[in-house]
């Protein structure tokens, strides 16, 4: 009855008859702490599991799994330390929940030692902890030991292939993805809607534009799978990207579904990038129309009418954004050094190393000097004079970021950042002359992508 209740997701039944048992065990102590957890009651799902006489696996499980599914990260990380100690032995359902949070919380070293300890009690990696391991390193940049799972996997699903193609294309290993999309279909595994969202993924980020259309085409034609919005959406941005804005808007106008705003954000995107301040204020002023609560497009129409010098537009934009309340996300880089994340904002002076920091910028500054580096002030679309823009500049996130990396992680490991929003041109470019003047390796994941820095040159051929 009371898994019944649970079930039905009512939980104020379940209670009622869980408080009434003359006797309680295992199993209906984990299945009213579930029952909290279906119905987001995570403190009282935790209040009764620490008022557990005793516990089992699937007591730990299924907080540290609702933890995870709430997305409380870093709960699910602790309680699974404390199982740690209590010397309980994780199912391979804790270690999905836990390396999933590892993933969410940029925490690669906690995700690595999990793997670790997996080799070391040598369990068994069925299909859905193989993937969530792929999933997990390619999402840190960490291609060759991704690529050590899935060979290391004696059965893969479509799910896993699937990871394996998207983290190679976000890696900027478009040539190696498509590949693996030719070899799971010699291995006779039967791609789904995913697989060609990741396909036409690797596509974008290249430029491939005749083998996005081919692989498009071939998804109802040959496999009988009917694009989503989604798909759309890849193509859309694919045309964008490639400058085919024209043609893009084409696309919108014939879709058998009703565009969305991420299919016409992403052609917003492109006419930011190619320039065309036409097009772009009329999709800006469509955007901002149809969701006025959304910052990016906000922020991605006043930099149109700001890169051609029309202030009186860009504060029109601001007082919109202001009247509906709507706050600019703040550009944010975080960093795992010894197993602690560490976070800086633009401009950021609150780090207790912020002075070793700063003197590490200033030698920065010099090094790129030498490199021929000239600050793009066109990233900055404030109306200040061309030396402040400089000194804005060099204050984002992910140069303070990538300071605070040479200062703490010695060579040859490298220097991996993770950028909440997109990476701009000026720190790009900076980032790729700070690898080859300190030659460091430096990862750095944005909004979209991974760019892997080495000795001055990125791993998206600066197509991104």
């Amino acid at each position: 009855m009371l898994a019944g209740y649970v079930s039905a997701d009512n939980v104020d039944e379940a209670k009622w008859l869980y408080e009434r048992m003359p006797e309680r065990n295992l199993i209906s102590w984990n299945s009213m702490i579930s029952g909290y957890l279906r119905c987001g009651e995570v403190e009282k799902a935790r209040s009764l599991f620490d008022s557990m006489p005793q516990r089992d696996t699937v007591s730990w499980s299924v907080l540290i799994s609702g933890y995870a599914q709430r997305d409380r990260f870093a709960d699910a990380l602790a309680l699974f330390q404390n199982m740690q100690l209590e010397g309980i032995q994780p199912d391979e359902t804790i270690l999905v929940s836990v390396i999933s949070a590892c993933t969410h919380l940029s925490a690669l070293d906690q995700g690595a030692w999990i793997h670790a300890y997996i080799r070391k009690k040598q369990m068994k990696v069925n299909v859905i902890l193989g993937t969530t391991l792929i999933d997990m390193y390619m999402k840190f940049g960490s291609v060759p030991n991704a690529m050590e799972v899935f060979r290391a996997m004696e059965e893969k699903g479509v799910s896993t292939w699937n990871a394996l193609i998207l983290g190679l294309a976000m890696n900027g290993f478009v040539k190696e993805s498509l590949a693996t999309f030719s070899e799971m279909k010699e291995c006779s595994i039967v791609p789904n809607e995913i697989t060609f969202l990741a396909v036409l993924g690797a596509c974008r980020h290249m430029g491939l534009v005749e083998e996005g259309r081919r692989h498009f085409d071939a998804m109802s034609r040959k496999h009988g799978i009917e694009p989503t919005i989604k798909h759309y959406g890849c193509m859309v941005d694919l045309l964008g990207r490639a400058g085919k804005l024209t043609e893009a808007e084409e696309l919108i106008a014939n879709m058998p579904v009703p565009p969305d705003v991420s299919t016409w954000g992403a052609l917003l995107g492109a006419c930011k990038k190619h320039g065309d301040n036409v097009m772009g204020e009329r999709v800006g002023r469509k955007l901002v129309d149809l969701q006025p609560e959304h910052d990016g497009f906000h922020v991605l129409l006043s930099n149109i009418y700001a890169s051609k010098g029309s202030w009186d537009n860009v504060h029109e934009i601001r007082g919109m954004m202001r009247q509906h309340g709507v706050i600019k996300t703040p550009g944010c880089s975080m960093i795992e050094v010894k197993g602690t994340i560490h976070e800086f904002l633009a401009g950021d002076k609150t780090h207790p190393q912020s002075e070793d920091i700063e003197k590490m910028l200033d030698d920065m500054a010099k090094k790129l000097k030498m490199e021929g580096y000239a600050p793009d002030t066109r990233e900055v679309l404030l109306d200040i004079d061309e030396e402040d823009k400089e000194t804005t500049l060099f204050r984002h996130s992910e140069k303070i970021a990538i300071a605070f990396g040479l200062l703490t992680i010695d060579a040859p490991t490298p220097i991996r950042i993770m950028k909440n929003l997109r990476i701009c041109n000026d720190c790009h470019m900076a980032a790729k002359l700070i690898s080859r003047a300190y030659d460091r390796e430096i990862v750095v994941r944005d909004r979209h992508r991974f760019h892997h820095f080495k000795q001055g040159s990125c791993s998206c051929l600066d197509y991104w």
